[in-house]
């Protein structure tokens, strides 16, 4: 792919040089830069749909503001592709999402043209106060520009961000781009969303021909008719209080402008010139299209939001390797199943419906399906209420969303002792996502809370009777992490079975270290413990199951007969499983035993292959067999000193 057969993205290595181009060229290069992003992301995978939707924005929010002095910061950063490319990253899309490539999200490492990191929604308005209180600290005159969609606006920390800064009423600029997807699904999540209200109102012909009407009858009545026009405009004013985001936004302490059609890159272009030098805060409402111009995307919004490598001309992903579903698949028809033997059991998503696989029970039990937005906090607490009342709800976020709801999880649910299940996606390394989405901390953040139970399965069987274990389980929250992977290939049984709580089991019988692991580091353990053998070593193998309650009764037996444990986690160290065997063995006065804890490091590990990722921290068989090897000598010297 050459760049080269673009007449101008060919010659656009940063924004000054988009700037020496005429209104009129812009279409054309919003046409280039859409067939460059389809070209590059079919090849690589990535956010793809509302990407799409905001090349026109893109292009007329460089063209008009003087960036990176002025700040430009997105949400979440799913729709920033574009950026990249106008930005001095043309040349490197192709390493998009690959270990030492670009980011699929904002990194300020990564450019000065990034202004602010993103990879969680809701975020930006916040980041963009701050930078306009600092400017005016410094007493320094750059613009601030933050971009949302309409899928971060059903977040509460949007409108705690507009309502600080509509009391401030600092310079700044929020631009709302409503791609009519407020949920990844295609399925709206229940409430009301900005595109219906909004944009139907305001198109409303009988509000369009009034307004029309009055100003030219008044046009011809001289002073008086000014008079006439005044009153109108008073009572347009209070009818847009009515029937137009003015309303909410307006209340909010923003000017309100829009809705605009957002793939009118010159209208774009004037309207950011018109408000670019307005006082206080300006809210402009763009409308756009997810997948604008590439018509897979147009057709399935929701499938081509985040892709894999795909057929450029039928936009359908390439066959997979394997034939085993995957983990969220297992999950989503377990927790089907069970709802059809238990009428108490409701789920709970934050517009993550097909990520989360709680599309099947969306489609088998609409009624008793609840996706609430990107809103974890809620999600969390309306799960209380419901569990309050009798209810099971299974609530299933990925996990470093679920971040955003710890102290819900404290309060709401562990204080009071509700049954809450937890089902966590994406547990452990994601990949190509790489760091804001890298589920690195969920074995710590939940075995720290009192009275939580927390566990992980090796396989797609396990996953199935813990999630069984989870529903009959009546004394308080408890929660199931699993990662984003295809599963195992194992048979399934056509029954659920009761797994003990807190009780591990031993599944290779060794003699001179024993392999404590936990979810998808089981069976890495148990490939490394084949290839130790083939070296002289005896490694035992045990499936701890939980994190938190420890088998200790386990461990006693385990450090009868053998001196040296390693901990096998796809979790931080810090805090994390590991951290739960030592506290147990001081707990129980073990102390004849040498303890090593591996996984996760104490630092942010960046995007690549899951398969580089785990080679290069050891954590894949061979791996984990090179750290034995080193453990083992580490503690014969110490023995021997």
């Amino acid at each position: 792919m050459s760049v080269q057969q673009y007449r101008f993205l060919s010659k656009i290595e940063t924004p000054t040089d988009l700037k020496k181009l005429s209104v009129s060229d812009l279409r054309t290069v919003c046409a280039e830069v859409r067939d460059y992003l389809i070209d590059c992301v079919s090849k690589t995978g990535g956010h793809f749909g509302a990407g799409l939707g905001t090349v026109e924005l893109t292009v007329a929010l460089h063209y008009v503001f003087n960036t990176p002095y002025d700040k430009l910061i997105w949400d979440v950063g799913h729709q920033a592709y574009p950026h990249k490319i106008l930005t001095g990253r043309r040349d490197r899309m192709l390493t998009m999402r690959k270990r030492g490539g670009l980011s699929g999200f904002l990194r300020r490492d990564e450019s000065e043209y990034d202004a602010f990191g993103a990879g969680h929604a809701s975020t930006a308005i916040s980041a963009a106060l701050g930078m306009a209180v600092a400017r005016d600290l410094k007493r320094e005159h750059y613009k601030v520009i933050a971009v949302v969609g309409d899928g971060s606006m059903t977040g509460g920390m949007a409108y705690e961000a507009m309502n600080n800064a509509g009391l401030l009423k600092k310079d700044l600029i929020v631009v709302l781009n409503d791609n009519q997807m407020i949920s990844l699904s295609t399925h709206n999540p229940g409430g009301w969303s900005f595109h219906e209200y909004f944009a139907h109102m305001l198109a409303h012909p009988a509000y369009n021909r009034l307004k029309a009407n009055v100003w030219e009858l008044t046009g011809k009545l001289d002073s008086f008719g000014d008079r006439l026009r005044t009153l109108a405009h008073k009572m347009e004013q209070g009818i847009k209080a009515v029937v137009t985001p003015g309303m909410l936004f307006e209340a909010l302490g923003f000017r309100y402008f829009g809705p605009v059609n957002g793939h009118n890159v010159g209208k774009l272009v004037e309207i950011f010139r018109h408000v670019k030098d307005l006082k206080g805060p300006i809210l402009i409402h763009v409308i756009t299209q997810k997948g604008k111009g590439y018509p897979p995307a147009e057709r399935d919004a929701t499938r081509l939001h985040g892709v894999n490598p795909f057929d450029k001309l039928t936009g359908e992903e390439f066959p997979s390797t394997t034939n085993a579903p995957a983990y969220t698949t297992i999950f989503g028809d377990a927790l089907v199943e069970l709802c059809q033997q238990n009428e108490r059991i409701v789920g709970i998503t934050a517009a993550m419906p097909d990520g989360t696989g709680l599309i099947r029970l969306q489609e088998t039990y609409p009624d008793r399906f609840f996706d609430v937005g990107i809103a974890e906090e809620h999600a969390v607490t309306f799960a209380a209420g419901l569990a309050a009342e009798g209810m099971i709800p299974v609530v299933a976020i990925y996990s470093s969303f679920l971040q955003r709801a710890f102290d819900q999880i404290i309060h709401d649910c562990a204080i009071q002792n509700l049954h809450v299940v937890f089902v966590l996606d994406r547990g452990g390394l994601v990949g190509a996502d790489g760091p804001t989405h890298h589920g690195a901390l969920d074995l710590s953040y939940l075995r720290c809370i009192q009275g939580m139970v927390v566990m992980a399965p090796k396989d797609e069987q396990e996953l199935r009777d813990m999630l069984y274990t989870a529903i009959e389980y009546t004394k308080g929250p408890i929660a199931m992490r699993y990662p984003r992977a295809q599963a195992r290939g194992v048979p399934l049984r056509s029954k659920f079975q009761k797994i003990d709580i807190g009780k591990g089991e031993i599944l290779r019988p060794g003699k001179d270290i024993a392999l404590l692991a936990i979810g998808n580091m089981v069976y890495p353990s148990l490939e490394a413990a084949e290839i130790l053998q083939q070296r002289g070593i005896s490694a035992e193998v045990v499936n701890m199951r939980f994190a938190k309650p420890i088998d200790i009764e386990l461990l006693q037996e385990l450090a009868s007969r053998i001196r040296v444990f390693m901990t096998v986690e796809d979790n931080s160290v810090r805090g994390g499983f590991g951290a739960g065997i030592l506290e147990a063995l001081a707990e129980c006065g073990i102390t004849n035993v040498a303890v090593h804890l591996h996984g996760l490091p104490d630092s942010f590990v960046e995007h690549g292959s899951l398969t580089e990722l785990y080679r290069q921290l050891n954590l894949d068989p061979e791996g984990i067999a090179h750290v034995v090897e080193r453990v083992l000598q580490e503690s014969l010297q110490s023995l021997q000193q």
